[in-house]
């Protein structure tokens, strides 16, 4: 271990999707870096964990689908270093009303970025996908490089690389004290370490570690219902079939996205989920289900009765997740308004993992004082009103 009075060139807070790259970044530029998580890894308590998570550049924001330009490049260098297979390409089909407002904008959005990308009317969405029923209407966009990305396997795959790369990963150790200064001092339940600079990618406990700093970001911290529906004919909506992964825009009357993800990590089982949730301390994620739980799965139930006939209606399997979302569900990357050797990365509002190598490639640019990558007017503190210096 290092010893007492070691100075890193940086501490990064959280080993998430986004800490770990950005600590994979840091390593990769052979900075001196130590990534500091809460919980014995691998756990799951926070946004990263679970098998899967939609790949895709179907956004209806171009700098999104710019940046996930450089995204398959990176997760495709992760996949040869870590020889694993961490991805698997199987389309993303968005079902909407055709005159759906945001499915528009996302296909003018692929045009405008020459992605490949192919419009299904209804008929030729009922012959490509004969196991999805369609609502009066509802018509298809097909992104042809969606697909699912294996989480927990790149989680793994990133903390390999840190520690190959000369990186530091310590599990079970909770973050007690951050003193700001140059150094930033960080007091661990296990010890004490000083570092030029501190990047905090730590989830729903973002606003525990900022509130000592004086800010507070505008966070709210959602318990997510991850469920999976059993095949009634093994292997119908499986990878093996070809079967894309599915965004529901506007469906059911529902005001928030529908997710599916092909059957493939639980055998038989697709994964169906509700893009919303309910409120939750972090702390308490495990608590009995709130009646609002009950309404989502009540809301995919019937998405799954009405569009996926072939599942069965109710959840085999029901796991939780959180997401931590900002006012307008885009991220926070950023400097502290007062310390600007203290970087943010947060918010990542349930869309976060698939942009984490970019994401890290930004939070370590920042964190070393370099011009970043990528324009971060839609990423800084200062377009959420009232956070101003009065705050600090």
């Amino acid at each position: 271990m290092a010893a007492q009075t070691d100075v890193y060139d940086a501490i990064v807070i959280g080993a998430g999707i986004q800490g770990c790259f950005t600590a994979y970044h840091l390593a990769k530029h052979r900075k001196k870096v130590i990534l500091l998580e809460q919980f014995f890894l691998p756990h799951s308590r926070g946004s990263s964990h679970g098998q899967s998570r939609i790949i895709r550049r179907a956004y209806s924001k171009d700098f999104y689908t710019q940046m996930m330009e450089e995204c398959y490049q990176m997760w495709a260098q992760l996949e040869h270093e870590a020889r694993t297979q961490l991805h698997r390409q199987t389309g993303l089909l968005l079902l909407g009303v055709k005159d759906n407002p945001e499915l528009k904008t996302i296909q003018a959005t692929l045009s405008r970025q020459g992605v490949e990308h192919q419009s299904l009317p209804s008929e030729e969405l009922k012959l490509r996908f004969p196991n999805i029923r369609l609502a009066r209407g509802e018509v298809g966009l097909l992104d042809k490089s969606g697909g699912v990305l294996y989480a927990d396997k790149a989680l793994r795959a990133l903390q390999d690389a840190i520690r190959q790369l000369g990186g530091l990963v310590h599990d079970g150790e909770k973050v007690m004290e951050i003193k700001p200064g140059l150094p930033v001092m960080v007091k661990s339940t296990s010890r004490s370490y000083q570092a030029k600079s501190l990047i905090i990618t730590a989830g729903p406990w973002t606003n525990r570690l900022l509130h000592p700093l004086g800010i507070e970001l505008p966070l709210q911290t959602l318990r997510i219902n991850v469920c999976y529906w059993q095949e009634k004919v093994p292997g119908s909506y499986g990878v093996s079939q070809a079967f894309p992964c599915l965004l529901g825009l506007g469906l059911s009357l529902t005001p928030y996205h529908i997710y599916g993800l092909p059957s493939g990590e639980y055998p038989g089982l697709m994964k169906v989920c509700y893009h919303h949730g309910n409120s939750a301390d972090p702390e308490e994620r495990d608590c009995p289900a709130a009646f609002s739980d009950i309404q989502d799965v009540q809301i995919l139930s019937r998405f799954v009765r009405n569009h996926l006939p072939d599942l069965e209606p109710e959840p085999a399997i029901m796991e939780r997740c959180m997401y931590t979302n900002t006012p307008d569900e885009h991220f926070i990357l950023d400097q502290h308004p007062k310390y600007d050797n203290i970087v943010i990365g947060a918010g990542f509002s349930g869309h976060g993992f698939k942009l984490a190598p970019v994401v890290g490639k930004i939070l370590y640019e920042l964190s070393m004082k370099l011009t970043p990558s990528y324009d971060l007017t839609p990423f800084q503190i200062s377009r959420f009103p009232g956070l101003g210096k009065a705050h600090l």
